[in-house]
């Protein structure tokens, strides 16, 4: 059955107008006809089955019929902090943070960060990821889709409020199992392509994060939050 993000109301035993986003998708993609029926969600909890009732040329309405309201969140809840990097990079990392049930992302800025936004552009890209992340959810099955959060200096977030465990990818000395102790509420830091200096590693030592290295290969920044995310789904 399809399965589309809305912005809109949903009630069972109502009707509703669809989106021009989705009814591009369901209706002139898929050429879905009256009778046919998806899954909705609007991000506030849960989904809706409906029913294709009433099509028009450029329009369309579905009848509610049924709530579920599974979210198919992980037993943990991840801030993801990641270092932004130019490309299809951030993309592909935010598109399978998402999948792998991250709650939410804070874009970093940080010495070696390839990535500065400009003003103009700060929003359309934004949206961009944004959409990303909400594509991520109607693929993956998650009905709360996680917000991308504008980018912010390493040093500001470091100084912020954040979850009680603390995790940053970087060598780990001692070989340590830092997930012993880990509580399901935690913040997850992973520099950009060039990876994070030092003093930035240290600093964020300094703030409580614990190093967590994941073996002995260094780790694309795209491919790390997708093996730390991985790992902590099996873990809780």
């Amino acid at each position: 059955m399809p399965r589309f993000f809305i912005e809109a109301d949903l009630n069972v035993d109502s009707t509703v107008e669809l989106t021009e986003t989705v009814f591009h998708h369901w209706v002139k993609v898929l050429r879905a006809q009256v009778g046919e029926k998806a899954t909705l969600f609007n991000g506030q909890g849960g989904e809706y089955e409906v029913e294709l009732v009433e099509v028009a040329k450029k329009s369309a309405t579905v009848q509610v019929n049924s709530f579920n309201p599974s979210n198919r969140m992980p037993k943990f809840k991840a801030l993801l902090g990641q270092g932004m990097s130019k490309g299809d990079r951030m993309d592909y990392a935010i598109q399978k943070a998402v999948e792998l049930g991250v709650s939410e992302i804070q874009l970093l800025t940080s010495e070696r960060c390839e990535m500065r936004l400009k003003y103009d552009r700060d929003q359309k890209k934004l949206d961009h990821w944004q959409a990303i992340a909400t594509a991520a959810c109607e693929q993956c099955g998650l009905n709360i889709v996680p917000k991308i959060l504008p980018p912010m200096s390493l040093e500001n977030w470091l100084q912020s409020e954040l979850p009680q465990t603390k995790l940053v990818l970087a060598p780990n000395k001692d070989e340590v199992d830092v997930l012993y102790n880990a509580t399901p509420d935690l913040a997850l830091l992973i520099g950009p392509e060039g990876g994070l200096s030092e003093a930035e590693i240290s600093a964020a030592n300094t703030h409580g994060f614990v190093n967590w290295c994941i073996g002995e290969r260094v780790l694309r920044t795209e491919t790390a939050p997708v093996v730390a995310l991985s790992i902590l789904n099996y873990k809780f």
